[in-house]
């Protein structure tokens, strides 16, 4: 969605995260408040504990003084910051240079870079998928090829984590990787990296007017490739509006609270998206959706799980609120509160938690997380052979039918040719969904 006027200005970055990675909010755009915020004060009602901050000093002595090895002030001074946020809430958090860093770089999308979602097997880091339009995809490199040595230095043994960084750097710069396809010999591949550009949303046509729409997390962008992706399953639909969609959300661990909100108006014509309540004037927010419906009412049904957190839940709470979408799966996380950035210098930050959000019913989600509309449990799908062997129309001298319609044999495959693997074939929760937007079209009419 690009109509970005309704958020209301902050004078911090905000974040909406659960677990693992750092996730930060970029500027928030110019909104229209229901009020204007007054500027956030900071007042000290108290005193400073002396008692406290004697006794701090005294432990910070005792520990250069007898510590088994010499630490330096700057250490300690740092760990005691972390230990401070730490203390607070799991979310809240010192940020220093390499994680102020990695946040920007997640909630961004982009980074310098090859180009390669890459995994670990038997102790080798293998090519998942070489993503497209990139130095890796542009060089041949493969999905399955095995990523023996970057820059000379072998990998066996090393984490994801450790490749990943050493692949990643300075745009431009040339970097040498060793690759082994197929069993075959070790081969050089030298490429330049350049700017990596991740996109969250990733859209399908599961069937012939039912799409799919996977979102894996909440970047600045996420909310205009949501509109995008709408615009392109239809353009598969032969410009005709879908019958149904499935939005996948499914351990989607949140973001940028400003992507769940354009996310969630894409699919709402008016009313509230999401709204927070903190103790500064200015986290006071309420999101409202605009007239325009990018998804044209199309039939919703929207996968969660106990993956699905903060940003998450906000687009979940909101179109279930709004009777906008059916909600399947199970649970969601429970995270519902709002993490600020505050930057500290150039490369260092507070993530501060500041607020908690609520869904369009005045339901705050924290520690409990949504319940969805139907539950369904992930489960193994097994596909089992077709036990028809004959019909009426197999026999020879068969009657034909009254009404000049044509004959349907038993279908028997081709030797040597398969169906087409599709999403919802080996995921149960998926398939599930599709067979309720196909039953909603029934019951409905078509409509």
């Amino acid at each position: 969605m690009l109509h970005l006027p309704r958020l209301t200005s902050l004078a911090f970055t905000v974040a909406l995260v659960a677990g693992a990675p750092l996730v930060h909010a970029a500027e928030p755009a110019p909104a229209k408040p229901a009020a204007p915020a007054p500027a956030a004060t900071v007042t000290t009602k108290d005193p400073l504990p002396l008692d406290e901050l004697r006794t701090f000093a005294e432990v910070m002595d005792r520990i250069k003084a007898a510590y088994v090895e010499p630490v330096d002030d700057k250490t300690l001074l740092e760990n005691a910051i972390k230990g401070m946020l730490s203390n607070l809430d799991p979310h809240s958090a010192y940020l220093g240079p390499e994680d102020f860093a990695e946040l920007q770089e997640s909630t961004s999308g982009e980074f310098g870079g090859l180009g390669i979602e890459v995994g670990v097997e038997d102790g080798f880091v293998k090519v998942v998928s070489p993503i497209d339009d990139t130095p890796a995809s542009r060089a041949g490199i493969q999905a399955g090829d095995l990523i023996v040595k970057i820059n000379g230095q072998p990998t066996r043994g090393a984490s994801m984590n450790e490749a990943v960084d050493r692949m990643r750097g300075k745009v431009g710069e040339k970097i040498t990787l060793t690759l082994v396809r197929d069993g075959g010999n070790p081969f050089d591949v030298t490429l330049a990296r350049a700017i990596i550009q991740v996109k969250s949303v990733k859209a399908q046509m599961l069937e012939d007017g039912y799409g799919y729409l996977r979102i894996t997390q909440f970047q600045v962008k996420t909310g205009d490739e949501v509109a995008k992706a709408l615009a392109q399953l239809k353009k598969q639909n032969g410009n005709k509006k879908l019958n149904g969609l499935v939005m996948d959300l499914r351990n989607n661990p949140g973001g940028v609270l400003q992507a769940a909100v354009q996310t969630a108006d894409n699919f709402l014509t008016s009313g509230l998206i999401v709204y927070t309540k903190g103790r500064l004037p200015n986290s006071e927010l309420r999101f409202n959706a605009d007239p325009v419906d990018q998804s044209e009412g199309v039939p919703l049904v929207v996968l969660i799980n106990g993956g699905s957190a903060s940003a998450s839940e906000i687009v979940a709470g909101a179109l279930q609120d709004q009777k906008r979408a059916i909600l399947m799966g199970t649970d969601s996380f429970g995270k519902g509160s709002v993490q600020t950035v505050l930057p500290l210098t150039n490369d260092r930050a507070l993530k501060l938690t500041t607020a908690l959000y609520f869904t369009p019913n005045g339901r705050s989600i924290q520690a409990q997380g949504i319940t969805p509309d139907v539950e369904v449990r992930q489960a193994k799908v097994t596909a089992e052979s077709d036990s028809e062997n004959f019909k009426e129309a197999d026999l020879q001298g068969h009657l034909g039918n009254g009404n000049g319609g044509a004959d349907r044999p038993t279908r028997n495959a081709a030797p040597g040719t398969s169906k087409k693997a599709r999403p919802q074939d080996d995921d149960f929760q998926l398939s599930q969904a599709l067979s309720l937007l196909k039953g909603l079209k029934v019951t409905r009419g078509g409509n």
